[in-house]
């Protein structure tokens, strides 16, 4: 890997459950991968109503940032994958809640099915503000 690019792999977001890397960057982004409602202990909450999965979901995604020194202030964009269109209004609540006053592009996208059953997975891209990762 190029010495200009960095892994950023924070114990909060749990392990990767594949063959990728939570969030990578490259000078000051940071690009956060799909992130499902899958606990720091591996537990998964996809029998969870949706709300809680997209709760998790995006504390997974704030978990990475925060390795990386950013946090939802320092958001450029997020896409959020849903399946059913009728989650959109929990997905709402709750983003607006976790994001507070942030609100960096934004991108929802309906799909049939998500691994595990999942109803929900965010990615983001980011601005990173310290050279230190975990």
């Amino acid at each position: 890997m190029a010495k200009d690019i960095y892994v950023v792999e924070p114990p909060e977001a749990g392990a990767p459950g594949g063959h990728y890397s939570h969030g990578v960057g490259y000078g000051d982004l940071l690009f956060v991968s799909g992130q499902l409602g899958i606990r720091q202990d591996g537990s998964h909450t996809a029998d969870c109503e949706f709300e809680v999965q997209a709760r998790q979901a995006l504390q997974n995604v704030l978990a990475v940032l925060e390795a990386a020194g950013s946090g939802p202030q320092d958001v450029l964009k997020v896409t959020a994958y849903i399946v059913d269109v009728g989650n959109w209004p929990g997905l709402n609540k709750v983003y607006a809640e976790v994001m507070g006053q942030a609100r960096p592009a934004r991108a929802v996208v309906p799909v049939p099915a998500l691994h595990y059953g999942y109803l929900i997975e965010i990615d983001a891209v980011a601005v990173r503000r310290k050279k230190e990762t975990a």
